[in-house]
């Protein structure tokens, strides 16, 4: 088990999910050419950084929100101090201040507990398993694939956070979502919202899967 640091900025900007691209565009235009790597993933206009990102920009009760994790924490003051309060997304602009500032610890690792999480603008599908899933007419196989994709995510977050796990991770997926289509850069991919039950302890509102960094794969804790 690890601590693992997560810091959410969190603004008072009201944005709709399809504008995170736009409002991850408007950090990036503020911060200009001192933006860290880790603010954007790109090591030049043709290469990324194939890591998990641990700059994440979220819509957070339809706020504009940047998540940082891990080392991302140390960075966040150099885009403080750039902060704009008009930010421009797209062709529209809107006022934007701080609202808070949180600095978090989750103890990330297994438990003996099973915790409920829901994950949302999952995309779970790719080139490879789309037709697989298609094909998948059952509902329980259907469930038993995601799992397994799901269980790959989460094992890609940890490994990207320099945790590996001695014991086993349990999913068990309670609830998934009819598919619908989200927009990145025109491209429509298969999104799915979802629950599950878990025995990793996982930060809240952290992204797994692809897309991550742009709200994708938002996985929160359910409480009673």
């Amino acid at each position: 088990m690890k601590y693992i640091r997560t810091l959410t900025v969190l603004t008072d900007a009201e944005i709709h999910q399809n504008e995170i691209p736009l409002f991850r565009g408007a950090v990036l235009a503020s911060l200009g050419e001192k933006a860290n790597l880790l603010y954007h993933n790109h090591t030049s206009d043709t290469t990324f950084r194939y890591a998990y990102p641990l700059v994440q920009y979220k819509r957070i009760h339809s706020k504009a929100a940047i998540i940082c994790v891990e080392k991302a924490v140390d960075l966040i003051g150099q885009y403080l101090t750039t902060f704009n309060a008009i930010l421009r997304l797209g062709e529209r602009e809107t006022e934007c201040r701080i609202e808070t500032i949180n600095l978090n610890e989750t103890l990330v690792g297994i438990s003996d507990t099973l915790f409920n999480y829901r994950i949302c603008r999952w995309l779970p599908l790719n080139s490879n398993n789309y037709q697989t899933f298609k094909c998948t007419e059952g509902l329980v196989e259907r469930i038993s694939m995601c799992e397994n994709i799901l269980k790959a995510n989460l094992l890609s977050m940890l490994k990207g956070l320099d945790i590996f796990l001695d014991d086993k991770l349990i999913i068990k997926m309670t609830r998934l979502s009819d598919s619908y289509i989200i927009y990145n850069k025109g491209i429509g991919m298969t999104a799915f919202d979802a629950e599950f039950m878990c025995n990793l302890t996982i930060p809240n509102h952290i992204g797994v899967g692809k897309n991550a960094s742009i709200g994708c794969g938002v996985v929160s804790r359910i409480t009673n």
